[in-house]
């Protein structure tokens, strides 16, 4: 079995441009590989990298090395590649709910699986399906979720975040705002992505939720920049 995600000799630094182009290095030599069905939790302190390198694998930061997601390499990727993956086969959970306001709860969540073809009934029973799992009412399906609670927006974006089966699937604190009834409900629907193969990267700083759902853990702080002596 080949890995659904692999990561080899990876590296990432920032240029501040207003800052007289300072370089600052931020992770190095990144290897790793996630197979189809395993879940790899990200772990290391507060400003290690974590979210970053979730961006990286999802093409927001451009790095180098290599970093191969359903056998294509993000890295020099074209747009369109990048774009077709993201449709396809890469899912990303973000800590924070981004939608255009005035849009329908229901059609946030349907978004994915129409950006695909998929018939428009099937598409939004799909999302209302998901939708009840999550705990979110009947009657909020017909309003924007700009105007819900913390909670209830989380739920709504872990919604659309599983709406489409993906192959690959990035969680940036998926169980972040919510109580432990749909905490449980998020570590089901990341259970039952395992079970029908997906590769799963999560950053988890909810021990419990991180020890029910987690294969195996990397911390991130192992790829610092050395810093010379």
């Amino acid at each position: 079995m080949s890995a659904m995600i692999r990561l080899s000799d990876v590296s990432k630094s920032f240029i501040l441009h207003n800052q007289g182009s300072t370089v600052i290095p931020v992770m190095e030599r990144v290897a790793f590989e996630v197979m189809p069905g395993e879940c790899v939790a990200l772990t290391g302190s507060s400003g290690a990298g974590k979210s970053t390198l979730m961006r990286m694998i999802y093409g927001n930061y451009l790095a180098t090395g290599t970093i191969e997601v359903g056998g294509v390499n993000i890295v020099g990727a074209e747009a369109r590649q990048v774009l077709a993956l993201r449709r396809e086969v890469l899912g990303y959970v973000s800590q924070f709910l981004r939608v255009v306001p005035r849009v329908p709860t229901r059609e946030v969540v349907a978004e994915p699986l129409l950006a695909l073809g998929v018939g428009r009934d099937e598409a939004i029973a799909r999302a209302e399906a998901l939708l009840t799992r999550v705990g979110i009412p009947e009657r909020l399906w017909g309003l924007s979720p700009t105007t819900f609670s913390g909670g209830e927006q989380q739920r709504v974006n872990i919604a659309r975040g599983f709406a489409h089966p993906y192959p690959a699937l990035l969680l940036d604190e998926p169980t972040a705002s919510l109580d432990a009834g749909n905490r449980a409900i998020v570590l089901g629907l990341i259970d039952d992505a395992k079970a029908r193969g997906a590769a799963v990267i999560g950053i988890f700083h909810d021990l419990e939720a991180r020890a029910q759902v987690a294969d195996r853990e990397i911390d991130v702080s192992a790829f610092s920049p050395k810093v010379a002596a």
